[in-house]
Parts: C-alpha cells; sequence; structure tokens
C-alpha cells in the first residue's frame, strides 16, 4: 500500500479480533476498509505479537503503527488483562512490537484510543477546545471501556468499567455482551446503563458522555431510558475510533 507521512497503521485489539486500516492521522480519515484479524482463545504475549506482525505483512505497512490493547498502558507496559492471558502483566510489549518496525510504535488503552478519535474528530471535537468541559467516552462491548477528558486533554487508564455498582463490577452489568447474555430487551438494557451513567455523574459531574463501541449503532433504542444532568451522544465513529486513535496517538506522541 503507498503510504503518505499522514498515515499510521491503527490496530484495535479486542477479545476475538484485531481490527486495522491505514489512517489519515490529519483527518481522522480511514485509507482503505478496516480488516479483522482473528485471535485465539489464549491470547498470550507471543501469538498478539505474531498476530500484529500478520497485520503488517497482510497492509505490506513498513510505516508508523499504533496499537490499542484491551487494559491498562504505561510507559509502554501492559499492566493489566482482564481479557488476554496473565502473562501480559507488567510487561514491556511496546519494546516487543518495535521489533516489528523500523519507525514510530505508539501503544495505549484501547477505550483511551477510541476517547481520542472521538474528540478530536467525532462526537466530542466541538468540546475538545473548551476550557471548562469533562467529557467521558466509553465503550461499550465485551466490557466497558471508558476515556475521561478535562479540556481535550485525556487521563488516561481510568478503567471506569470495573467500579463496583451493588454486587457486581458496572462490566457485568450494562456492557453490551451483557444485554445479550442476559436477554435484556433495550428498555431493560437502558435501564443498566442508566445505573452507569448515573453513578459516573455522581463522581465525575461530566458535561457530556460518549456511548460508543457496536452498540452505538442501536443508540436510539435505549436512549429514552438514559436520565442524567449530563447530555449523552452517541459516538460519531462506531466501531473504528480504536483504531483510528491509535493511529492518532502515533502523532500527539510527536
Amino acid at each position: 500500500m503507498k503510504q503518505s507521512t499522514d498515515s499510521v497503521l491503527g490496530l484495535d485489539i479486542g477479545g476475538s479480533a484485531i481490527k486495522a486500516a491505514p489512517v489519515d492521522v490529519d483527518s481522522g480519515r480511514l485509507l482503505s476498509d478496516p480488516q479483522q484479524f482473528p485471535v485465539p482463545d489464549r491470547v498470550t504475549p507471543d501469538v498478539l505479537l505474531t498476530a500484529v506482525g500478520s497485520c503488517l505483512s497482510r497492509f505490506k505497512w513498513t510505516g508508523p503503527l499504533g496499537v490499542g490493547y484491551p487494559g491498562v498502558v504505561k510507559s509502554g507496559h501492559t499492566l493489566s488483562a482482564a481479557h488476554v492471558d496473565d502473562s501480559f502483566i507488567g510487561l514491556d510489549w511496546l519494546a516487543q512490537l518495535r521489533t516489528l518496525t523500523d519507525t514510530s510504535v505508539a501503544l495505549l488503552n484501547d477505550a483511551d484510543a477510541a476517547g481520542l478519535a472521538e474528540i478530536h474528530f467525532g462526537a466530542g471535537a466541538a468540546h475538545a477546545a473548551s476550557d471548562d468541559k469533562t467529557v467521558l467516552v466509553m465503550t461499550l462491548g465485551t466490557g466497558i471501556g471508558t476515556a475521561l477528558f478535562r479540556s481535550g486533554q485525556l487521563f488516561p487508564n481510568t478503567e471506569f468499567g470495573h467500579v463496583q455498582m451493588g454486587e457486581a463490577e458496572a462490566e457485568d452489568q450494562a456492557a453490551a455482551a451483557i444485554r445479550i447474555k442476559d436477554q435484556l430487551d433495550w428498555p431493560q438494557y437502558g435501564r443498566r446503563v442508566n445505573r452507569f451513567l448515573v453513578e459516573m455523574e455522581r463522581l465525575l459531574s461530566p458535561d457530556l458522555f460518549i456511548i460508543g463501541g457496536g452498540i452505538s449503532e442501536n443508540f436510539d433504542k435505549f436512549s429514552a431510558y438514559l436520565d442524567v444532568r449530563a447530555e449523552v451522544v452517541p459516538a460519531a465513529l462506531g466501531n473504528n475510533a480504536g483504531l483510528i486513535g491509535a493511529a492518532l496517538a502515533v502523532r500527539l506522541a510527536g
């Protein structure tokens, strides 16, 4: 694929697959249709590194690389492993990713990546330049990912999906996967999501909630059951937000 200085390959690592596409990081536009690469049930660092290498080969990619990881990332180290093998905990996985390419690589939490995309190019763009706005982006999927912004600046690795609500964590009550597992209709699911929003509003008093993940395509089916003070909107970039934000992280890192 022809590569420019403004293009970065973005990868969004999910529970069962990696989604990847080259991104124009000036506009947030995908430069080709995203492709999915399956990963096995036991996602070890070596297995996932091989899968990332396959992504690079499929796109014939030699340029910069941005990777969204499903867990806490600090200074290139993966510090949690909710949906991957425990051997990721404490690993300098950024150093391993850098063995795949001679150019820039960024590694960050997958929800933070989705949040960056929405703040810069999507539903939160109007708030990004404001000096006094707090925005919480959440991705509802296998779990619940969150990204918190104040005046357009990211507070990384918030992981509010693990907040305890009653007898269980929030993501065990209101993730999109739970709607299917518990066979919830849209009103029931909307009330579950609203419980989480109410708790986040109590703790953070945000001005805007952005609801992302694949469930955002069905926002109209449950939005009537969301009752909080803050504005609540669906994500504008849908399931592509994670890979767009992962690519953008390379540019933001300078």
